[in-house]
């Protein structure tokens, strides 16, 4: 999952491409905030540690323990030591942004921290008239017929979603029921809304929606291996645009996999900044 991305990082809000402007470029500090909280959702006893926005679901798979923003690197090595008191026995990683400071990449660096990845932060604009086949009824597609993007609440169909992108991420089964726990008991569902890809009555594709500091924050989309090429990613993402409309969001925001990358800006997402991924050897 390493991007080709070069290694500049731009000043929180500041567009790195040459493709256009990024709609609203100051709703950036919101966007942060909204990626923090998803991240940070996942840790149900809430961690605190000195100068960390840090979160541990006990999970043994990094995606859902880390740490998202150090706030100061004045004391950067000691920072390092907490997280790694923190998260001992836990595999996790260390989220770098344009939220964190200018220096944080080369102060993990030298506390022994390693890049793994570096993943662009897309945006878009949800002001102004819908797209065609941007909303939650529905969809038809020529290749997937009878394909319907379903919201998913709790029981039977949210245990499926997770089971859809647990396989899509490579996260071993006998993690599943602790994560779907863990969706169940997140404290902002309020903010959540999770949308399945239906097909023949399974659950084929997942994203989840963090409606919040008004940006509609994209997650989690997957397609099972079998149905992938065939536009269900599209579905699943312009499904989730009208849900951030319907919610009254301003701005759509997610991190893309290269993979991904091609199809969210076909569906007008420009690249905005970036988030680098840092692992910290045992």
């Amino acid at each position: 999952m390493v991007n080709a991305a070069g290694e500049a990082r731009a000043p929180l809000g500041a567009p790195m491409s040459s493709e256009g402007s990024v709609p609203d470029p100051g709703s950036m500090a919101a966007v942060f905030a909204n990626f923090r909280q998803y991240l940070m959702g996942w840790d149900t006893a809430q961690s605190s540690v000195s100068d960390l926005d840090l979160f541990r679901s006990g999970l043994l798979t990094p995606q859902f323990n880390g740490v998202v923003r150090l706030r100061s690197v004045s004391a950067a090595g000691q920072a390092v030591a907490a997280a790694r008191g923190a998260l001992t026995g836990l595999p996790w990683w260390w989220w770098v942004g344009p939220d964190s400071p200018e220096a944080t990449a080369d102060e993990l660096r030298r506390h022994g921290g390693d890049q793994l990845a570096v993943l662009p932060v897309m945006v878009r604009s949800l002001d102004g008239p819908s797209a065609p086949g941007d909303g939650l009824a529905p969809v038809c597609i020529d290749d997937v017929p009878g394909l319907r993007v379903e919201e998913v609440g709790d029981g039977d169909r949210l245990a499926e979603l997770v089971r859809t992108y647990r396989t899509s991420m490579g996260i071993a089964l006998p993690l599943e029921a602790e994560l779907v726990r863990l969706e169940s008991r997140r404290e902002d569902h309020t903010d959540i809304v999770r949308l399945a890809a239906v097909l023949d009555g399974r659950v084929v594709g997942t994203t989840v929606v963090i409606a919040a500091h008004g940006v509609a924050g994209i997650f989690l989309v997957h397609v099972a291996e079998e149905h992938r090429r065939r536009g269900i990613g599209a579905a699943l993402t312009a499904a989730a645009l009208r849900c951030g409309r319907l919610r009254s969001m301003r701005t759509a925001a997610l991190v893309a996999s290269p993979a991904g990358e091609p199809l969210y800006r076909r569906l007008g997402f420009t690249t905005s900044c970036e988030y680098r991924l840092f692992t910290f050897p045992a």
